[in-house]
């Protein structure tokens, strides 16, 4: 039986990632000690909703087929959930003290990404970097005044219990949403392997000590990264072994990043990964023909029929 639009699991995933983003944001600016400026969501939400509807409606009109919103309030709603997603994360992830323009500048490259920046893939384009990811990486380089938000801003209000209880709700909920709904848990244990591996690694090369290395796991920032960055169903492989191979590699960029000193390097591991498979995406199909013409059995010649005698008239050069 064909599941309804409304129970589709792409979008029950996105409507609970939609609603954990949206309270978290709320009880992060209210309770928890978010320090960015109360303006910064709802700017970034602004951003991303006029961005999201605006493209969407240009591409729609350029290919002329209907607007994919279209359909009545919940269609529109639907629609505009990875925006909503993109734009709080953004928001809350950035720190620009009080100024707006570096988020709503993240917000802009994240959504612009997904329709500029496709591969084509089994007849469908697809948008091969995370989003808010790599709005946030291009913030980064650009602005250097600009950082991430400080890790203790997830727990900074409360004491006690709650700095425990806090970040093992977000691990837990988390986690159940991607066991249930996404299918990202192979690359969830890749990339949490792969991080501890490289950990190991740089203690035995440079003689970092281990137990700062892994201490990167503790935090609430890692919890979301792994459980709401990285697993992004839209840019991520869907077979287990190709998400182990993206996680682990993930996480053998970071380690590399970190060797030679580059700082955010979750965000840019991520950023070269997908770039990576993007490139293996576009040419996957020459290289498959090229691997069928190299298998392909060499052409039969062509057989050359035996010249006739020539008649007596031709021989001696009559007409």
């Amino acid at each position: 039986m064909t599941p309804t639009p409304t129970r589709e699991p792409r979008i029950m995933a996105l409507r609970r990632f939609a609603v954990s983003i949206s309270v978290f944001t709320v009880l992060g600016h209210t309770v928890l000690g978010f320090e960015q400026a109360y303006a910064t969501p709802l700017m970034a939400l602004a951003v991303a909703y006029a961005l999201e509807l605006g493209l969407e409606t240009v591409e729609a009109w350029a290919h002329r087929r209907p607007v994919k919103y279209g359909g009545g309030v919940r269609a529109v709603a639907d629609f505009l959930l990875p925006a909503h997603i993109t734009g709080l994360a953004c928001a809350m992830l950035l720190y620009a003290n009080s100024r707006l323009g570096p988020v709503a500048l993240a917000v802009t490259v994240a959504i612009t990404s997904k329709y500029l920046l496709r591969v084509r893939v089994d007849g469908r384009t697809r948008h091969v970097f995370n989003p808010s990811n790599l709005g946030i990486a291009a913030v980064l380089v650009l602005f250097p005044w600009v950082g991430i938000a400080p890790p203790y801003q997830f727990t900074e209000w409360i004491g006690g219990p709650l700095d425990w209880v806090v970040p093992a709700l977000i691990l837990a909920s988390g986690t159940a949403l991607n066991a249930m709904l996404t299918g990202r848990m192979p690359l969830i244990l890749a990339w949490v392997g792969g991080f501890a591996a490289q950990a190991v690694v740089r203690t035995a090369v440079e003689g970092t000590a281990t137990a700062s290395a892994l201490l990167v796991m503790t935090g609430v920032a890692f919890v979301l990264f792994t459980n709401y960055m990285i697993t992004d169903p839209g840019t991520t492989p869907v077979r287990p072994r190709d998400q182990v191979a993206f996680g682990a590699a993930t996480a053998a960029a970071y380690g590399l990043l970190v060797w030679f000193h580059v700082v955010y390097g979750l965000f840019f591991a991520l950023v070269i990964v997908c770039g990576l498979r993007g490139v293996w995406l576009a040419a996957r199909p020459a290289v498959r023909r090229w691997r069928a013409g190299d298998r392909a059995p060499l052409p039969m010649p062509a057989r050359v029929p035996a010249p006739r005698p020539a008649a007596a008239s031709e021989r001696h050069g009559e007409l």
